[in-house]
Order: C-alpha cells, then sequence, then structure tokens
C-alpha cells in the first residue's frame, strides 16, 4: 500500500479532481479502482484513490493496488491503517468488521480531504457513508458507489421501510418479500446480515442504507441490458421518488482486465498454458470469490464430485474452515503457498491428474474467463464475478456462500436465465458429491448448459455497442462528468482556512 507520506497533492491549475473512497476488501477495491480508471482515462480527471486500510497485510489487495500500468493521474493512497483487533470484538460478523474499522479510519478523513483540495466530488463505498457529514461540512459534493446489483439496491432503498412495517423477524414473514417495482425475494435469499434483527450487523446494514437519500447520486456496476427491469424501477416507480433516491447511474460492466500479461503471476501464466491444451468450452472453472471458503465436509463433496463428472476443472482451492463461509475476505491471497494436498481428500489429486489443474488461494479470473477452454464458472455469485462471467459469455453454477450472494443466483438463475443452482438434500447441510456431479456436467456439455451459454453470449454481445465509440458505456457518465468539471472546486485555503491558526490549515493535520 502505498504511503500516506509520500503522496503531494497537484497544482490547484492542474486537471479537476475526485476523490474515491473504497472500503477494505477486493470486492469493494476493485470496481472503485475501475471506476476511477475510466475518470482518468476516458473523461480527463485527476482522481486520488482513498483506502481503508488494516495493519494486517492483504496481499491480493495490495498487489492490485501497486500493479503496474495504474494511470499516472490515478493517485492510490491509504488512509492510516487501523488495527482491527483494537476495535473489533473476536466473535464479530464480517459486516460488524468492516464497519468498525470504516469508523476508526474515516477519523482522519477531514484532514485528508482537506489536505488534497479543489476536490470537485468525493465518491465512497456503500459502508463509507460516514463520510457524507465530512464532505457536507466542507461542502464538497458526494456519490455513493454501491457495489451490487440493481435489484439488491432498490432492495436496500427499501429495507427502512420494511425495518418500520415489520414487527419480528424477517425470516418469519409468511411470504417472499415484495420490493417494489423488482421481483419478490424469496426468504432462503435474503440477505444473511437480515436474518437476525437482534444482530450488530443488521443495524449497521439499515445504517447505511438510511443514509443512501444523502447521497447526490448512485453508481451502480450494472447496465440496462442487464438489469432493465430493476433499472427502471429505480428511475421510475413511485416508491423510490418518495424515498427520495438520488439519480442512479448505471456504468457498467467495469471489469478488472488482468490478460495482458502485466501483473500476472508465474501461477497465473501456468493456469492459461495448461488451458491451452483444453479443449473449447470444456473446462468448468471453480472460484468462490476474494473470501469465500467451504467447510471441510463440503469441499470434500466438491472434490469428489468434481471427479464423478469427469469434466475438465481448474479449481482455485482453499483451506477449508468450519467457523465462517467468509473466512478469506481480510487477508485473501496470504495462503497462496498452501500445499493443497494437505485439505484436499486423499487421493484426488492423483485420480483426477489427467483433467484437472488445482492452484491454491486466488488467480487471475478475468484472464481465466477470457479463455476459449472455459465452458463453465462455478462461483459464489458476488457481484463482480457475476458481471466478469457475463462479460465473457460463461454460464454459470450458482454457488452462494454468504452477504448478497443468495440474492444474486436466483437473479441469474431464475431472471437471467444465465446460471443453474445445485440443490440441497433434505436434512443435509450441504450438497452432496452426486448433485455436483450432476449440474457441472448439465452446464459444462449438457443441452442446459447449451441453452444458458446461449443466453450469456446474448448479454456479451449485447455489449458490443454499448461499448462502442459513443455508447451508453460512456454517456452514462459523461454527463455527470460534465456536471463535475463546470462546478467550481472547493477552495480549501480561502473558504473553510481563512484562519492561519486553524487546526485544519493547510497541510497541517490534525
Amino acid at each position: 500500500m502505498p504511503d500516506n507520506a509520500s503522496y503531494v497533492p497537484a497544482d490547484r491549475d492542474d486537471k479537476p479532481h475526485v476523490a474515491v473512497l473504497a472500503n477494505s476488501g477486493l470486492g469493494h477495491v476493485v470496481p472503485l479502482l475501475e471506476f476511477s480508471k475510466r475518470l482518468v482515462v476516458g473523461h480527463g480527471f485527476r482522481v486520488t484513490f482513498l483506502v481503508v486500510t488494516t495493519v494486517d497485510p492483504n496481499p491480493a489487495q495490495d498487489q492490485l493496488l501497486n500493479a503496474p500500468g495504474l494511470p499516472h493521474d490515478l493517485h492510490v493512497l491509504g488512509l492510516p491503517a487501523v488495527d482491527a483487533a483494537s476495535v473489533v470484538a473476536e466473535d464479530s460478523r464480517l459486516l460488524t468488521c468492516l464497519c468498525l474499522i470504516v469508523e476508526e479510519s474515516l477519523k482522519s478523513l477531514k484532514a485528508t480531504l482537506i489536505e488534497l483540495s479543489y476536490l470537485r466530488a468525493l465518491v465512497v463505498d456503500l459502508f463509507c457513508t460516514q463520510a457524507f457529514d465530512v464532505a457536507s461540512e466542507l461542502s464538497i459534493p458526494t456519490y455513493s458507489f454501491v457495489t451490487t446489483s440493481a435489484m439488491m439496491l432498490a432492495f436496500l432503498l427499501y429495507l427502512p421501510t420494511l425495518d418500520r412495517e415489520v414487527t419480528g423477524e424477517l425470516v418469519d414473514l409468511p411470504g417472499p418479500v415484495q420490493v417494489p417495482g423488482c421481483p419478490p425475494v424469496q426468504l432462503e435469499d435474503l440477505v444473511d446480515q437480515l436474518k437476525d434483527r437482534r444482530n450488530e450487523e443488521y443495524r449497521w446494514l439499515l445504517y447505511h442504507v438510511s443514509r443512501l437519500p444523502m447521497a447526490a447520486g448512485i453508481f451502480l456496476n450494472t447496465w440496462d441490458g442487464l438489469e432493465p427491469d430493476a433499472l427502471r424501477a429505480l428511475r421510475e416507480d413511485s416508491f423510490y421518488r418518495q424515498v427520495p433516491a438520488p439519480p442512479v447511474h448505471a456504468i457498467g460492466p467495469l471489469v478488472h482486465e488482468d490478460g495482458n500479461g502485466e501483473g500476472l503471476r508465474s501461477t497465473d501464466v501456468e493456469c492459461l498454458a495448461w488451458l491451452d491444451g483444453q479443449p473449447e468450452e470444456s473446462v468448468v472453472l471453480v472460484s468462490l470469490g476474494s473470501g469465500g471458503t467451504l467447510t471441510t465436509e463440503q469441499q470434500v463433496e466438491m472434490a469428489w464430485g468434481l471427479e464423478l463428472s469427469q469434466q475438465r476443472f481448474l479449481w482455485i482451492v482453499r483451506k477449508p474452515t468450519d467457523a465462517s463461509a467468509s473466512a478469506a475476505f481480510f487477508s485473501v491471497g496470504s495462503d497462496e503457498e498452501d500445499d493443497p494436498t494437505k485439505y484436499l481428500p486423499q487421493g484426488f489429486l492423483e485420480k483426477t491428474r489427467e483433467v484437472g489443474m488445482v492452484v491454491p488461494s486466488w488467480a487471475a479470473q478475468v484472464a481465466i474467463l477470457s479463455h476459449p477452454s472455459v465452458g463453465a464458472f462455478l462461483s459464489h455469485c458476488g457481484w463482480n464475478s457475476s458481471v466478469e462471467s457475463l462479460t465473457k459469455g460463461v454460464p454459470m453454477i450458482a454457488w452462494p456462500l454468504y452477504a448478497e450472494q443468495r440474492m444474486n443466483a436466483a437473479m441469474l438463475a431464475e431472471d437471467v436465465g444465465v446460471a443453474m443452482r445445485p440443490s440441497v438434500e433434505e436434512g443435509r447441510k450441504v450438497a452432496g458429491r452426486e448433485e455436483i456431479e450432476r449440474v457441472v456436467r448439465a452446464v459444462v456439455s449438457g443441452e442446459e448448459g447449451k441453452r444458458m451459454r446461449r443466453r450469456a453470449r446474448e448479454i456479451r454481445e449485447s455489449l458490443i455497442e454499448r461499448l462502442g465509440p459513443g455508447g451508453s458505456f460512456h454517456a452514462s457518465l459523461a454527463a455527470v462528468c460534465e456536471d463535475w468539471k463546470t462546478t467550481k472546486g472547493r477552495e480549501c485555503e480561502e473558504e473553510l482556512c481563512a484562519d492561519p491558526a486553524s487546526e485544519f490549515a493547510p497541510g497541517v493535520l490534525p
């Protein structure tokens, strides 16, 4: 992570300046970083990319933020690192951990923003809404970047109303949640944080989504061709007008392209070389995102299900844990030297040597999905991975683990038609090897897989016009950028720091 002290703000007559504030975790950093690149390369901005950091290393995130080839006018600036152990209780759940770390980190935000000065706008992650108060005090227009689908955003904007109208637990409702303008959400697909309203996670989620109307606008990594109904509802449905929801800007797809050789590790090169030797659309990529882990029992069933399917596979595997499905969220990449033979079933690697490749921890997912040999993606259905898969025309086996992933899986399978959801036998906690065998065969080589692949290709091909010169990919952000360019930057010295003795005078950090 770049050191704060090494950053020198540019002169006031430089390009228009925007700050982007990302939460920790690859699922949050990646889309906001790609958004920042687009501001720099496509719209002529200078961007300071602020990152919430902890004293514990996150190797994959650090590699991403220090990768060669970042645009010259994109400056990465880590906020003072937080000692997570000092602010988070040992038994805290994931969202509570994230929010408490942000709460501590953003104590330095006001001083940081004043030091930057002349900001046309601040764009913040969904779970950094405390920044709204700081930016308002400094008269900086502030926007939210919500790293979910449009459907999920619609649900989140409805949540405060749901909270007021429902007594008891949401999971005990008599039927699905009727989200205004959108398909109903089945109770079993509800976001994890909503399943226990007494838990601190629920209160944190409600806190942040209740503050979304304070934003000047909301950016989403999606597009009308993928989610036309949800986006139409957000823009036109009377409920969202009454909230009132800020203007929603669908600016996707934002995808971190890592397939041009830059930043690829030796293991990534080995993966791509192995794929070169496989038939077209014959391989299932098994990857559960930057934070996902399987239980010990489920990992055994996954291994033998892949072996039974007799299909080619590339498995990005992690050491299993029975503690939490998001156990690797803060440390992805730290275990890439692990030996998979220590935690995969005995004999599995020998039995699948001719058809499979196993890579520990993480890999260049977009580069792999771009390879013509990949015909299916067994995915946790995190929104970034879902967008990546669709932009490459690859159908999915939906394997949600935590957060909003079950809602994404339901939408991709039932509304978009590009995913298949495995089932779990009654009385069992995990999907059995026979079910894994069935869905892998069906998606890689079956008729259902061919239908989903055609649908995924339709979505990919619909992007060609959008991504072309003058397409809506560019237009969706251009209007906001023009507004920022015509807005005079905040003049810190003149407006906020006229008193040279002020504790926030330029160049003085409290």
